[in-house]
């Protein structure tokens, strides 16, 4: 018979450490060793403008995982994701501070792309290398399997995540943002760049701004699994 893993409370007890345990190990070095890759990687140096500085920010405890495009200037310069004003939008949006963001293991950042790949000559970066998503993506949503919700911010994010069930363009995506639900929600960039986009589609503030914080809400509960189940789609 296999031995059992114990260890010991603080009165003094034994405890077993049953199958979720080890289960959570297992989970946790496979996310380790997929994160140490991710982070070596130089697959575009030579081709980007800069040395690569893959940035990307999820934890075994991670629930909700926020897909963007690729880290901007900014991104790049400080290692940490939405550390740029795209970044105070998208926190106004969920309905959580700064210090949550950042400290609660349940919020994952994991872009397209985890390289800032350059400004353009005409202004706003260069589209995300698709060879990133195909090199890592596979290997790190593998490792991450308790995920609850997705969002899948802008149109690059949700080209490669919809393939064929996105709409013919970012607009007509998020418009049936209800399609995708509960495990993946649709989002515009929060980019200042799309303040017009905003003021033209009220809609998205007035249905899927409060889904959205009702959905963060949810997981970040202490009472976290879902015992309630999902927010309804009106």
């Amino acid at each position: 018979m296999g031995s059992t893993s114990l260890n010991i409370s603080k009165s003094g007890t034994p405890k077993t450490r049953g199958p979720r345990f080890r289960e959570d190990e297992r989970t946790a070095k496979d996310l380790d060793d997929v994160l140490e890759n991710i982070r070596a990687c130089r697959a575009c140096a030579g081709v980007l403008p800069h040395t690569p500085r893959p940035v990307v920010r999820v934890f075994p405890e991670t629930r909700l995982l926020i897909c963007g495009q690729a880290p901007g200037r900014r991104v790049h310069e400080s290692g940490l994701p939405f550390t740029d004003p795209s970044g105070d939008r998208l926190r106004d949006w969920m309905g959580v501070d700064y210090q949550t963001f950042y400290a609660d293991p349940r919020i994952g950042v994991a872009a397209q792309a985890f390289c800032y790949p350059g400004t353009a000559p005409k202004g706003g970066d260069y589209p995300p290398p698709p060879r990133c998503a195909e090199l890592w993506r596979p290997q790190l949503l593998g490792a991450l399997p308790r995920m609850e919700l997705t969002l899948l911010v802008g149109g690059y994010a949700q080209g490669w995540a919809l393939g064929g069930r996105a709409g013919r363009n970012m607009t007509e995506t998020v418009r049936a943002w209800r399609d995708h639900a509960p495990d993946l929600l649709v989002l515009p960039h929060p980019s200042w760049r799309n303040t017009a986009w905003l003021r033209k589609n009220p809609w998205f503030e007035a249905e899927v701004i409060p889904y959205l914080r009702d959905r963060v809400r949810a997981i970040l509960t202490p009472a976290h699994p879902r015992e309630s189940g999902d927010p309804v789609l009106s």
